[in-house]
C-alpha cells in the first residue's frame, strides 16, 4: 500500500505540474538570490500531502514548502514537490517530483518523477530500482578521469577553501566533464541509471536527496557523506557514485587527488 500511495502521489503531482505547462504562474523568491518558489510548487505539494493523508493520516510529513508536519509515527514522508524550480520557472524540462518514505530513520521507498520527460524512477529497499518499470543499474566506469560527473551549487554559501567552486575547478582543470542540471533528485536518478558515473554536492536538504540516494543504492551504487562515512539525508554534503570510483571520487573532492602512475 505504501508503494501505491507513492505512485499515486507522484503521478497526481506530475499531472498538476503539467497543467500549468501553457499558462503563466506566480513566481516569488525565498531567502537568497534565485531561490525561487512558484504557485505550482505549492499546488503540487498540496495534492501530494492530500494523497498521503488519505491513506496514512497519522504519518509524519516533511516537505520543502510547508515544512515539518510532525506526527508521532514511525513513518515519515519526505517531499520535494518540484526539485529544480528555477528550471521549471524558466520552462526548462529538467525538474521533478521527489518523494521518499522513511521508517524508523531508514529510507525504505523512493520515487522521482519527471512529468516532462515522462520518466518515473522507483526504488524499494532490498528490491532494486527501476525506470518506467525496467530495472536499472549504475555504470561500470572504473576511474574518475574516465567518468562523466554531475554536481550542483548552493544558492548561498561562503567561498571557503575546498568549497563548491574550488572543487568544481579541480575537475575541470584536469579535463573531467562535470555537468550541472539544477536538480539534485534528477542528478541522483541519472547516476542510478548509469547516465552519470558520480555526483557530489556540498549543501543539500533532506527533500533533495531522500528518494534519490535510495535509487543509487538500490541500483548498485554507493552513497556517503563527503568524508566517506554512511550517508544521512539530514546532513548537507553528499557523494554518490557507481561504487567502483567512489573512494577515488572522495579523494578528488577532498583535494587528495591520487598520483597517476
Amino acid at each position: 500500500m505504501f508503494k501505491n500511495t507513492l505512485l499515486k502521489a507522484l503521478e497526481t503531482a506530475g499531472t498538476k505540474i503539467r497543467s500549468f505547462d501553457e499558462t503563466d504562474f506566480k513566481i516569488s523568491s525565498k531567502e537568497g538570490i534565485n531561490n525561487l518558489v512558484t504557485e505550482v510548487d505549492h499546488a503540487a505539494e498540496e495534492v501530494i500531502i492530500a494523497t498521503i493523508k488519505e491513506s496514512f493520516p497519522d504519518h509524519h510529513i516533511l516537505s520543502e514548502e510547508c515544512g515539518d508536519l510532525v506526527q508521532d509515527s514511525q513513518y515519515k514522508w519526505i517531499i520535494d514537490p518540484i526539485d529544480g524550480t528555477v528550471n521549471f520557472a524558466n520552462r526548462i524540462p529538467i525538474c521533478c517530483v521527489s518523494i521518499g518514505l522513511e521508517h524508523n530513520g531508514k529510507m525504505i521507498l523512493g520515487g522521482v518523477f519527471n512529468p516532462f520527460l515522462n520518466e518515473l524512477f522507483l526504488a524499494e529497499r532490498g528490491q532494486g530500482a527501476t525506470l518506467n518499470d525496467k530495472k536499472i543499474s549504475v555504470s561500470t566506469k572504473t576511474s574518475v578521469e574516465a567518468a562523466c560527473l554531475v554536481t550542483g551549487f548552493p544558492y548561498t554559501y561562503l567561498d571557503e577553501p575546498n568549497g563548491p567552486l574550488e572543487v568544481f575547478g579541480r575537475f575541470i582543470r584536469k579535463g573531467v566533464p562535470v555537468r550541472r542540471l539544477g536538480s539534485a533528485a534528477i542528478d541522483l536518478a541519472w547516476v542510478a541509471c548509469g547516465r552519470f558515473d558520480g555526483f557530489f554536492e556540498h549543501k543539500l536538504q533532506a527533500w533533495d536527496s531522500a528518494a534519490g540516494f535510495l535509487l543509487v543504492e538500490e541500483a548498485g551504487g554507493k552513497v556517503t557523506n563527503m568524508k566517506g562515512e554512511p550517508y544521512s539525508p539530514y546532513e548537507h554534503g553528499i557523494i554518490a557514485s557507481n561504487g567502483t570510483i567512489h573512494d577515488e571520487l572522495i579523494q578528488w573532492v577532498k583535494g587528495e587527488i591520487p598520483q597517476q602512475s
